[in-house]
């Protein structure tokens, strides 16, 4: 089969984050905005051309006062830094439907090499467009620290406000350009 280019539906994916906060839970949130060019033969991801942009702005933690400092130029500093990017480097398939999604994160400037463990989750006709459409779920780990993102606080307890590792999930549907 050959690439198709796919659009993600919104509507129906998902870009989230958790974060240890205060040593003794975690802190959850999402990007609202975000987009991607997606070249793919869903039944072989190995060549397929994955660019992902998130409006750093988006963020969401369900806290205003948390969302704006996020925003500032303690964290994701938006005003000089308005997106996120992932461009993939290299697709290794490791089973029929998961891959290990090697490529370059830019985080406030900062660009680092990240894997991604992706699963497409399969594909079906869209009832009411008639449509073909993909599924994929996936997820990485990486060091906030390593991106500039270095603000924190001492808490009583002992320990800090913030954790350094960000756990990223992804749910994505994504509809084949006719």
């Amino acid at each position: 089969m050959t690439k198709t280019v796919w659009n993600i539906d919104t509507a129906h994916s998902e870009v989230g984050f958790s974060v240890r906060h205060m040593m003794i839970s975690k802190a959850k949130g999402a990007f609202n905005n975000f987009d991607a060019v997606i070249e793919a033969d869903v039944e072989d991801l190995t060549n397929s051309k994955i660019e992902f942009t998130i409006d750093a702005s988006s963020i969401d933690t369900r806290q205003k006062d948390r969302d704006d400092h996020l925003r500032s130029g303690d964290f994701f500093d938006v005003e000089n830094y308005p997106k996120i990017t992932f461009i993939a480097t290299d697709i290794k398939k490791k089973s029929d439907s998961r891959y290990d999604v090697t490529g370059d994160l830019t985080v406030r400037g900062t660009t680092k090499p990240v894997t991604v463990d992706v699963v497409f989750e399969g594909q079906s006709k869209d009832p009411m467009s008639g449509n073909e459409v993909a599924g994929f779920s996936g997820e990485t780990k990486i060091n906030r620290k390593e991106f500039g993102l270095t603000w924190n606080a001492p808490v009583e307890t002992g320990g800090v406000l913030v954790g350094e590792d960000v756990k990223i999930q992804f749910e994505i549907e994504a509809h084949k350009q006719a």
